[in-house]
């Protein structure tokens, strides 16, 4: 390499520093009631409309649950929560982060995987296997509020523009060493730099949301009149359905069951006597 390479590549990377530490500074924002900071530098449209096109691909991949009351049940759950969330944004005068979203839900016939999700946009699914868990419209509502949770929170799209920003400051610093860093992982055939940012970066940020998930649902589901207490119970239902088996929680994307337990009771009479079922206008 010699003088003038090294030049330019100094130039490239101030020029592009500079441009990037000012859009990460424009595209910080807040989440709504928690006001924990969070970058966001892919428009939200796009990944609303990448979510629809996956949700119907779902649709036709799985099948679909035949209960019908059920799938009214959830429905009715979910219209309450969005309604409320709605009211509240409203009745205090926050823009409603859901204004955009068009709200649908599926029942997911699986009794295999206890699950649910919401995707961003509101596209919500539920699999008859987290049934068994929930038990009923109490604990469905826990576990649904927690979903709608993320898509309001728009952790999905803070997650995508984390992983860039956390891959583009990667090759950033590959290129300051020389290639040392994508040198160590051919040397050892394995991904270092993947590694360390999952285990670093990525996992415990990704804790932070589903902790702030179970935090914002069970605020959603007391706004919607449901009884917030039976969250625990779901929690407590769900680590006997396990069997006590998860990875320790360093390698998780998700806190432990047990610590989730706790902060979740801990929580629960702040949440009540804050955030108590709204008056619909």
């Amino acid at each position: 390499m010699n003088y003038t390479d090294i030049i330019n590549r100094r130039k490239f990377l101030r020029y592009f520093g500079c441009c990037t530490c000012g859009l990460m500074i424009s595209s910080c924002t807040t989440v709504p009631i928690t006001e924990r900071k969070q970058l966001k530098i892919i428009p939200e449209s796009t990944l609303n409309r990448q979510a629809a096109q996956i949700y119907e691909k779902v649709k036709k991949k799985e099948k679909l649950s035949d209960d019908l009351n059920q799938l009214e049940e959830i429905k009715d759950i979910g219209h309450n929560i969005e309604q409320a969330v709605s009211e509240y944004f409203d009745q205090n005068n926050i823009a409603d982060p859901t204004a955009n979203f068009k709200w649908e839900y599926i029942l997911v016939d699986n009794k295999k995987i206890k699950n649910a999700w919401c995707m961003p946009g509101g596209k919500i699914a539920v699999y008859t296997g987290i049934l068994e868990v929930t038990k009923n419209k109490h604990g469905l509502a826990a576990v649904m509020g927690h979903e709608i949770a993320h898509a309001v929170a728009k952790h999905s799209l803070e997650r995508a523009s984390r992983t860039l920003a956390v891959n583009v400051g990667t090759q950033i610093a590959d290129i300051i060493s020389g290639g040392k860093i994508s040198g160590v992982s051919r040397s050892a055939g394995v991904d270092v730099a993947g590694m360390l940012k999952q285990i670093g970066i990525f996992n415990p940020f990704n804790r932070k949301q589903e902790s702030e998930a179970d935090y914002l649902g069970m605020i959603f589901s007391s706004l919607s009149g449901f009884d917030i207490r039976e969250t625990t119970k779901v929690w407590e239902r769900m680590k006997e359905a396990n069997k006590g088996k998860e990875p320790p929680e360093w390698m998780s994307t998700h806190p432990s069951t047990a610590r989730r337990i706790q902060q979740i009771s801990d929580w629960i009479p702040g949440v009540i006597l804050e955030y108590p079922p709204i008056k619909k206008m």
